[in-house]
């Protein structure tokens, strides 16, 4: 599963009036108009206003009477949107439009940006996973991303639960783009708003999709495929069979990209789809090394990444929290986030509870519970594995 080096970017002429830009937005927002479309009307009419003029005839003359365009109070509404949540819109064929993107056959014309938008122009790879993720698939995922980050990459993912989440959060500080499903405002899940804020702030969030749009089913799919076309490489790091990681990995494939996958135990389900990836020829993943390896033929000068000098990471332990008697609703919280952390493969008791983030006093008696309930086996040396 060997991907290419990326492409030259297709020379696209973005607009450059007030004017040109609207009638951007209204082409691209109207029915029936894709990214393919979108390309074949302005190759055929050479503007987006003359595309927009003859929209109505073309559909007439598909069967549909009384297509209307999207209208234009409707995109400056968009535009006013977007610039009052502080975001931007990129243009395909424009200096500060995502280079990898406009490499594929079909780049979104339109992009809203929310944060630093310079940090599209540096090489990048996708770390995607479970949303159920495991102790192990998250300390993996942490311990990619701060690799990636040290070695002058860009972490791309979704923004999701668990992997996603680890992965943005790991890379905040030396570059993460979260592409969003739906609007760059809209924050799915709505737990991870302080994430979103954050990436806002260091990193970048990006969206094709109009401002305050709530994601639905159908949308992520199309988000999928746009981390994969920002990124020289997809590393799944856990992934059930069928889950939306494999399909990111499948645009990886079909835009050219590396395909990478961290192997996992073969009773954990968790692990099901990476480990279908590595048989069907993706690359096996270890360290953030093999990684590096892979991909170091497609980063060519200038954009090589810099290896620059990085102090170890204190490990500043913080003060001891109050340990209060969880109630029936937090006990059963816990538990799920036990059961959600452990798989088949043995994790250490000491580790699980630094990852859980509690007391090893409030830990402890769960786990007791859990062990004696049948949901918990508990293996020598300390190490616990899901039953």
């Amino acid at each position: 599963m060997d991907g290419t080096a990326l492409s030259s970017p297709t020379p696209f002429t973005p607009p450059t009036t007030e004017e040109d830009r609207l009638s951007w937005l209204r082409l691209i927002r109207s029915r029936r108009v894709g990214a393919t479309t979108f390309q074949r009307l302005m190759a055929e009419h050479g503007t987006a206003q003359a595309a927009i003029d003859a929209l109505p005839a073309l559909a007439a003359a598909a069967g549909e009477q009384d297509y209307a365009p999207f209208p234009a109070e409707a995109a400056w509404r968009e535009i006013d949107a977007g610039l009052r949540k502080g975001a931007r819109l990129l243009f395909l064929g424009a200096p500060d439009y995502p280079a990898p993107l406009a490499a594929l056959p079909d780049p979104p014309p339109v992009l809203w940006a929310r944060g630093r938008a310079d940090g599209l122009d540096r090489p990048a790879v996708a770390l995607v996973g479970s949303r159920n993720a495991s102790s192990l698939g998250a300390r993996m995922a942490r311990k990619l991303a701060e690799g990636l980050g040290f070695h002058g990459l860009t972490v791309v993912s979704g923004l999701a639960r668990g992997i996603d989440t680890v992965a943005h959060q790991a890379a905040l500080k030396t570059g993460t783009v979260a592409v969003m499903a739906g609007g760059v405002d809209v924050i799915y899940p709505a737990e991870n708003a302080v994430l979103a804020a954050a990436i806002a702030d260091q990193g970048v969030l990006i969206s094709e999709q109009p401002i305050g749009l709530q994601p639905q089913a159908r949308h992520f799919p199309r988000r999928n495929r746009l981390i994969a076309g920002l990124s020289h490489a997809v590393v799944v790091v856990e992934a059930a069979d069928g889950s939306g990681s494999l399909i990111t990995a499948r645009d990886a494939l079909d835009q050219g990209r590396e395909v990478m996958a961290v192997p996992g135990h073969p009773m954990d389900a968790r692990a099901a789809g990476c480990n279908r990836l590595i048989r069907e020829g993706a690359r096996l993943v270890a360290g953030v090394e093999d990684v590096i390896a892979a991909i170091e033929d497609s980063l060519q000068p200038p954009t090589r990444p810099r290896i620059p000098p990085a102090a170890p990471r204190p490990q500043a332990a913080g003060p001891t929290p109050t340990v209060t008697r969880p109630t029936t609703v937090d006990t059963l919280t816990l538990h799920r986030a036990i059961l959600d952390r452990l798989g088949a493969a043995p994790v250490a008791e000491d580790q699980l509870v630094r990852d859980l983030g509690l007391p090893a006093a409030v830990v402890a008696p769960a786990l007791l519970f859990l062990e004696l309930d049948g949901r918990v086996q508990r293996q020598p040396g300390g190490m616990l594995s899901r039953a």
